[in-house]
């Protein structure tokens, strides 16, 4: 059965289809010794070369299904290679062999808090689409005085320049002051959305953290900087959530990189986490 090339490069990780597709577009992937290009379709009996370096199709599906929990800090930027040379969270990733991380989704520079990461581009595409429609929880600071007009405002939708934007919940949490903290839910993952959304109503966001995505938290035991591996039962749900079958890792996390020094990359037992219970 064929599949379209960029699928079967993603799956095989080498990262999302989008990516995938700029590598088609650059001639860097051959099919069978021909410069590939878009729209093309791979069989397991394919020879496919990345970069001059080949890729059996089928050897596709052996590709180990990890997924990795960051704990993003301010200033990281969610890019493999940064023209001004700052911090990138990839930098505090450990090594992963015949792979490479993919994110799933991104924060920006000024957002802390849960970032996904996978070796299987399909799952990371699936997540990542809007028509997955998976919840996104965020713990909002804001500073200025904030109505109830102003958040049924943001319940219903505000027009924002790329379309109609809405929390699906949003929550009050705790504060005193001119500062309020909120938990509000993103159905999807634009640019900044979160902050401009409170923006339209003439507050600031002076904080923004990420404590969720679908079905995953912030286990307390994951500090600012460090990582864990999900254990199977957490990546299983997530495969669920995606519609995709999960094939249990049958070996430990690779190791980290030489002068991380961020976190052991050990494996998380997730029995006893506790999570903080939001404020009604």
């Amino acid at each position: 059965m064929d599949e379209k090339l960029q699928k079967v490069l993603a799956r095989a990780g080498y990262g999302s289809r989008r990516e995938m597709e700029t590598w088609i577009s650059e001639g860097r992937v051959r099919v069978n010794g021909q410069v590939a290009k878009l729209g093309d379709r791979a069989t397991a009996e394919d020879l496919i070369q990345v970069d001059g370096k080949k890729l059996a199709a089928q050897s596709a599906v052996a590709v180990p299904q990890r997924v990795l929990l960051y704990n993003k800090p301010l200033g990281e930027v969610c890019t493999r290679n940064d023209p001004e040379n700052r911090q990138t969270v990839f930098d505090s990733l450990p090594d992963v062999q015949h792979a490479r991380w993919v994110a799933i989704g991104r924060l920006d520079i000024n957002t802390s808090g849960l970032l996904l990461f996978t070796t299987d581009g399909e799952l990371a595409n699936r997540l990542m689409h809007p028509s997955s429609r998976i919840e996104r929880e965020y713990a909002v600071r804001v500073l200025g005085d904030v109505s109830p007009e102003m958040v049924q405002a943001m319940h219903k939708g505000v027009m924002l320049e790329d379309g109609i934007a809405r929390f699906t919940d949003i929550q009050y949490f705790a504060g005193e002051g001119a500062n309020h903290w909120y938990h509000v839910v993103l159905m999807e993952g634009r640019n900044r959305e979160v902050r401009r959304l409170w923006e339209s109503q003439g507050v600031k966001v002076s904080r923004l953290k990420r404590v969720r995505f679908g079905n995953i938290f912030i286990p307390s035991e994951v500090k600012v900087g460090k990582y864990c591996e999900l254990g199977e039962r957490e990546a299983r749900a997530l495969y669920k959530l995606a519609n995709l079958e999960y094939r249990p890792v049958k070996k430990p996390l690779m190791r980290r990189k030489t002068g991380g020094g961020k976190s052991s990359g050990k494996p998380v037992d997730r029995k006893n986490t506790r999570r903080t219970p939001r404020r009604k």
